[in-house]
């Protein structure tokens, strides 16, 4: 299972990089266009805003991974140590909950946005809108990987956890 989970990650991460990449060759090459030809690309400024939506949707899982989302933990910290598991499982289940709904909410976004294209690149909006419920699909699959070390303990997974460390992150902030 960790070697699954360490794929799965490992496959993430490079889908992240790719899509960096290729929007900074993207962007880099309709500047170099615009100050050496005085043109530009017409669809690079398109291409550019889709890759950023799928990079943030995408990129989510692996922020939650590692505690990087904004928390306010006081309440938390003003429980007793059974409190705190029973709040922090109370709010895996609310998480669970709501990226299910976005999951099902996004479908129906890029469902109904099918037949309408970009105005660009002519692709289906359906494409882009696809983001929301892939990005919040692999937020479910990383908190259920996470969820049982961040109930008991209140750790987070590093992304380079290998099993040797609780998995809190340095420096001992855990969100």
């Amino acid at each position: 299972m960790r070697r699954l989970e360490h794929f799965f990650v490992a496959l993430n991460g490079w889908a992240l990089i790719l899509m960096l990449g290729a929007m900074s060759l993207i962007v880099g090459a309709n500047i170099t266009m615009r100050y050496l030809t005085s043109h530009s690309f017409p669809w690079a400024d398109e291409a550019a805003r889709y890759l950023m939506i799928w990079l943030t949707f995408s990129g989510a899982g692996l922020i939650l991974r590692i505690g990087g989302h904004v928390a306010i933990t006081n309440l938390q910290d003003a429980l007793p140590a059974t409190g705190q598991k029973i709040l922090r499982g109370l709010l895996v289940l609310g998480l669970l909950i709501f990226f299910g709904f976005m999951v099902q909410v996004g479908l129906q976004y890029a469902q109904r946005m099918q037949y309408q294209v970009t105005p660009a690149l002519r692709l289906p909006f359906s494409y882009v809108y696809a983001a929301m419920p892939v990005g919040f699909g692999l937020l479910i699959v990383h908190l259920l990987l996470i969820a049982p070390k961040f109930i008991m303990a209140g750790t987070y997974k590093r992304l380079d956890d290998d099993g040797t460390d609780d998995g809190a992150l340095p420096g001992g902030a855990n969100g």
